[in-house]
């Protein structure tokens, strides 16, 4: 018999890893000298504006994309490769059963995050997943950062046109895939999760966890219990 086609979207920060990628990225271009020290703190006073309701979601990011636009167009990808070699510890081993349960039953995977590609991209490798959706960083002709977006923030709603218009581009729509799966741990992911056939909610925040339970969505403080539940299924 033919597996069912599955397509597995998940979110980046605090749902596969637990913690902030972008955050991640800082502090090794600040371990390495190539940030001044503080940088991490005024990003992170950023992102706490934000989750206070007092910012703009995008802020954090641009200020984030200023760690880019410091770096020489050829410096970049061996950078991402040493910062994906000290990724491995960081990394939960069930956040990597868990993706590795969905590519051995040969479900679509894709990351489909906030998090600029430049960053987000070396822990799609990490996972071995190939599709990655991502908020994407102005270049100059040279193929430096500038330290702007280019387009819209791959966020809230967004999300939601971002996989169309990629599922589009692969001849596909949602309803080529009678099940669709979208891990996240935040509400703002919520156009999302609403718009897949199975949403879970991992270690959610307040918001998400109460509209969960209304909707009778799983809910996971723990991606061993969530591995061990699709094991089982």
């Amino acid at each position: 018999m033919t597996p069912e086609r599955e397509l597995a979207l998940f979110d980046l920060d605090f749902t596969l890893v637990p913690f902030d990628s972008g955050m991640q990225w800082v502090r090794f271009l600040m371990a390495g000298g190539m940030l001044e020290a503080g940088f991490d703190d005024a990003y992170l006073a950023l992102c706490r504006r934000y989750v206070a309701g007092e910012g703009d979601a995008a802020a954090p990011h641009r200020f984030m994309l200023g760690s880019l636009a410091r770096l020489r167009a050829d410096e970049l990808p061996a950078l991402q490769r040493r910062f994906a070699a000290t990724l491995a510890d960081a990394v939960p081993k069930a956040a990597h059963a868990l993706v590795a349960g969905h590519r051995t039953a040969g479900h679509v995977c894709c990351i489909v995050t906030a998090t600029t590609r430049a960053i987000a991209a070396p822990f799609a490798g990490l996972f071995g997943i190939e599709h990655l959706i991502a908020s994407e960083a102005q270049r100059d002709s040279g193929g430096r950062h500038t330290g702007e977006i280019s387009g819209e923030l791959c966020h809230g709603v967004a999300k939601v046109r971002r996989v169309a218009g990629w599922l589009q581009s692969r001849g596909e729509d949602w309803y080529d895939y009678p099940r669709t799966t979208f891990y996240s741990d935040s509400s703002s992911d919520l156009p999302l999760l609403s718009a897949v056939s199975h949403p879970v909610a991992i270690r959610p925040d307040e918001t998400l966890r109460r509209h969960a339970a209304q909707q009778g969505w799983p809910v996971f403080d723990d991606l061993q219990a969530l591995h061990a539940v699709r094991a089982r299924s």
